[in-house]
């Protein structure tokens, strides 16, 4: 029972390697994003496997025997590697499959120097339409506009450091029309999403507008929407 304890700990450590190396290998360029995903799905089986089959030999006094420490790795590593994709499918289930999202769904800010950028993209850059912006009210009822009695001039300056203080890439910073671009590189995969933020007047202060929206994936798993908020409180943080 020795050799399968040091067998199946083996297939846990792959597991494992397989699921650090799915999204750093996609951000490489190693691979499409399409095969990191396939890594992760059997980073899931082996390492749920592995520990399965450790748990129930475990239960077995005479196997314990000499493989009680393999055993228990296994346990370890193969549940901590099939928890991290199952969670992430868990949240994907759980949210509508959209990836563009924006505190204002009837007259979203547009992309306009970033448009070039995403010719090759899998998603378009027009916004999809009432459809994405019923499930996204339904997922999502906190993304909405920001309102504060700052002159929007102002609001540009605070925006703009707030976008340098998260650490994206800026494309457009045009104070004459108070718009700016910007991408985020997610840090695991790699992924790109774009981002644009207008400002306009309002009863003597001004509204912010946020809109965020990934280059590739049918589902964010929430990604935009949590930019967003991350976005609006770092700003208005700044503002106060």
């Amino acid at each position: 029972m020795t050799l399968i304890a040091r067998l199946l700990l083996l297939i846990a450590i792959a597991a494992a390697l397989m699921l650090l190396a799915a999204g750093p290998g996609t951000r490489l360029d190693f691979w499409e994003f399409g095969f990191g995903f396939t890594l992760m799905r059997w980073a899931l089986y082996l390492g749920a496997g592995s520990a399965i089959l450790a748990l129930l030999l475990v239960l077995i006094p005479r196997t314990r025997k000499g493989s009680a420490g393999a055993l228990t790795m296994t346990l370890i590593i193969g549940l901590a590697t099939a928890a991290v994709p199952l969670i992430l499918v868990q949240q994907a289930r759980s949210l509508p499959r959209i990836h563009d999202i924006s505190t204002d769904t009837l007259n979203p800010p547009e992309f306009i120097e970033i448009a070039p950028l995403r010719a090759d993209a899998p998603n378009p850059v027009d916004y999809p339409g009432e459809e994405v912006a019923r499930q996204q009210r339904e997922a999502y009822p906190d993304i909405l506009p920001l309102s504060t009695d700052i002159y929007p001039a102002i609001v540009f300056d605070h925006a703009l450091a707030t976008v340098e203080g998260m650490g994206w890439e800026i494309v457009l910073a045009d104070q004459e029309t108070n718009r700016i671009e910007a991408t985020d590189t997610t840090t695991w995969f790699g992924f790109k999403d774009d981002v644009v933020i207008r400002i306009r007047s309002s009863n003597g202060g001004s509204v912010i507008d946020v809109r965020s929206k990934s280059r590739v994936g049918a589902s964010d798993v929430g990604a935009n929407a949590a930019r967003i908020r991350r976005y609006l409180d770092a700003l208005e943080e700044r503002m106060q």
